[in-house]
């Protein structure tokens, strides 16, 4: 039996987006008691509606993100975002900030999802986890675009310093076409690589950024 592994952080009612947008809202557009009535009482539904900012919880962006002439939500091929092989990155916290892809050749990045292991997540729902986190400097978006990454995870919320407003990794991935998962949680429980990993948005055309169930088959 294959073994996955969820690699999402949870959303309900009330959870936070990215700082400054409006939290997630569930609601019920028709009650389970008022449905009963159109079923005859025989069965009976609850029809739920959402709000939801497209920066909430494990999400993707698409290259529609930063380009206005990049791939939106529906037009990201899923063969960028679903059952692709992937790669984890061990992030060594206490060297800086800036995440190295350390000594692997590139060659090992080629046509994968490559994942950013530092362990942020278990700051999730806190304040500390959007203060100082790691983030992927130009060198190694650079080094991520020429090797031939197919899709780069992060699990911190966001893969560039906040700070730097021109957003570099971003642009790089981005016009590269290869798509950019935050957000990720439990990476700790991936072996380094002989696993695959999907995270597939909604195809919604105009559609920026949006949550994902993101996981992993082991192998």
């Amino acid at each position: 039996m294959r073994e996955l592994v969820d690699l999402s952080h949870p959303l309900g009612d009330g959870a936070e987006a990215y700082p400054g947008l409006p939290a997630m809202r569930v609601y019920a557009l028709l009650e389970r008691e008022a449905s009963r009535e159109r079923y005859g009482g025989q069965a009976e539904f609850l029809l739920a509606g959402f709000e939801i900012a497209g920066n909430t919880g494990t999400y993707l962006d698409a290259p529609f993100h930063r380009f206005a002439d990049g791939a939106d939500l529906a037009a990201v091929p899923l063969a960028s975002c679903a059952v692709l092989e992937g790669i984890c990155v061990d992030v060594d916290v206490a060297s800086g900030r800036a995440i190295s892809l350390g000594a692997r050749e590139d060659a090992a990045f080629a046509g994968r999802a490559v994942l950013f292991r530092s362990g942020w997540d278990a700051r999730w729902g806190t304040d500390p986890y959007w203060e100082d986190a790691p983030f992927l400097p130009v060198e190694t978006g650079e080094r991520l675009v020429e090797a031939g990454a197919r899709l780069v995870g992060v699990d911190v919320g966001n893969v560039d310093d906040t700070a730097d407003l021109a957003r570099p990794a971003h642009t790089r991935l981005l016009a590269a076409g290869i798509p950019i998962v935050e957000n990720l949680a439990n990476l700790g429980a991936l072996p380094a690589d002989d696993f695959v990993f999907t995270a597939a948005p909604l195809a919604i055309v105009g559609g920026a950024t949006f949550p994902v169930r993101a996981f992993a088959e082991l192998r």
